[in-house]
């Protein structure tokens, strides 16, 4: 019997913005190492990795001292390569993922495809919360930003809904939250499945 082939990923971006060095392994237990130089993304990363069962180490640094902007978006974009190239071809997937998570007021909803089509569809959030400040210096607005970056560079589908949440931290956190869980359905294999979760052969 063939030892399944290890999901893990190694990637280093450099621009004149960020350095960014990501690893990842899909079969881990959520152990992560986060340090981004933006404490709140630190945490929505490590709530990622926790929850989804993804073990995670992140270092990046950027030119934090203009805006979060540029270190933020570099790290979803290299989170979104790492998935992909451990996800591999994709043979023995569940594909499909859903969740509703709360955190306390808020209640967020994700549901994923491991499709090979990157989409996303975010909607839900209060009007002005992309102005609003969480932890310093990371807006509202770069919640929705990470999951275009990560669904883009993954080639997944993503919906995720704000049903209902009044306080901005909360809101990002159960938006997390909820795409991690259903990623961690998503991606898990399936002892049912046989070869591509696709009738056309391929994802």
């Amino acid at each position: 019997m063939s030892t399944p082939a290890a999901r893990t990923a190694s990637v280093r971006r450099a621009t004149s913005e960020s350095t960014i060095d990501l690893e990842l392994n899909l079969d881990g237990s959520g152990v992560s190492r986060i340090e981004t130089s933006v404490p709140f993304f630190d945490h929505l990363l490590t709530a990622f990795a926790k929850h989804s069962l993804t073990d995670l180490t992140v270092t990046a640094t950027g030119d934090t001292h203009i805006d979060a902007h540029h270190t933020v978006e570099d790290t979803a974009i290299v989170l979104g390569q790492a998935i992909r190239q451990a996800l591999g071809d994709k043979a023995g997937i569940s594909r499909y993922g859903d969740a509703l998570v709360p955190l306390d007021e808020a209640l967020a909803q994700a549901v994923v495809d491991i499709s090979g089509r990157p989409y996303l569809v975010h909607t839900g959030e209060p009007a002005g919360y992309e102005f609003h400040l969480i932890g310093g210096h990371f807006t509202g607005a770069l919640v929705r930003h990470t999951f275009e970056a990560i669904a883009f560079h993954a080639g997944i589908t993503v919906h995720v809904n704000v049903v209902s949440g009044r306080d901005p931290h909360h809101i990002a956190e159960a938006e997390y939250k909820a795409f991690a869980r259903a990623f961690r359905q998503a991606k898990a294999i399936d002892p049912l499945v046989s070869g591509i979760p696709s009738t056309k052969g391929a994802l």
